[in-house]
């Protein structure tokens, strides 16, 4: 498999290419960590609220089994403190769900802070580098044998412009069709070079 080109500048344009898009998708990364931990500060009142609401509520249940124990009016005097208690798990049930809300609040915000922009350049950048990828390895494979080198001719006379062909000269068609060895030669070394690689040496056959 082909992952670089040969020649400059492709080469250099790739690698920079291919470190800019890491660097995007890391710092998109840690705009997400860094919102998800913003965001996740907003769960601090929620927490004190469970916090006292919690002890509170231990509190005046611990207070009304207390009074519960005195005589007659026992149970009486804890119905209050009962009720209290109940109010304050109440308060501390609020608390927990506040944190519930900023808790999926933070991490659907980090999703979409990280996906949105990394999905973007990845649907622009990875479709042509696999493509680039997929033609340079098949070209790299063939580029020494004559089959290939024909392969190459054919699909430089069918995908290069027209500019670059008619360089090769105004017959370059009717020359491949005849097997002309140094435009078959010339039409693949085409194909190569637009691909960034490297002109083969001596063909076999």
């Amino acid at each position: 498999m082909k992952i670089y080109a040969d020649r400059f500048p492709r080469l250099l344009f790739q690698i920079v290419t291919d470190l800019l898009v890491v660097a995007w998708v890391y710092a998109w990364i840690r705009s997400a960590f860094w919102l998800h931990d913003q965001v996740s500060k907003l769960a601090v009142p929620g927490q004190k609220l469970e916090g006292a609401g919690t002890g509170l509520a231990d509190n005046l249940a611990d207070a009304g089994g207390r009074v519960a124990a005195a005589p007659l009016v026992g149970d009486e005097l804890r119905a209050p403190f009962d009720r209290a208690a109940d109010a304050a798990r109440a308060v501390a049930d609020a608390g927990r769900d506040q944190q519930d809300v900023v808790g999926n609040l933070a991490l659907a915000l980090a999703v979409i802070v990280a996906v949105v922009p990394i999905v973007l350049v990845l649907l622009g950048w990875l479709p042509l580098r696999v493509r680039w990828i997929r033609r340079a390895s098949a070209a790299s494979a063939v580029r020494r044998s004559a089959a290939g080198r024909d392969l190459l001719a054919l699909r430089a006379l069918a995908t290069q412009p027209l500019r670059r062909l008619a360089r090769l000269g105004p017959d370059v068609a009717d020359s491949w069709r005849s097997g002309d060895d140094s435009t078959v030669n010339a039409l693949a070394a085409l194909e190569l070079r637009s691909l960034g690689l490297k002109v083969a040496g001596r063909t076999r056959a």
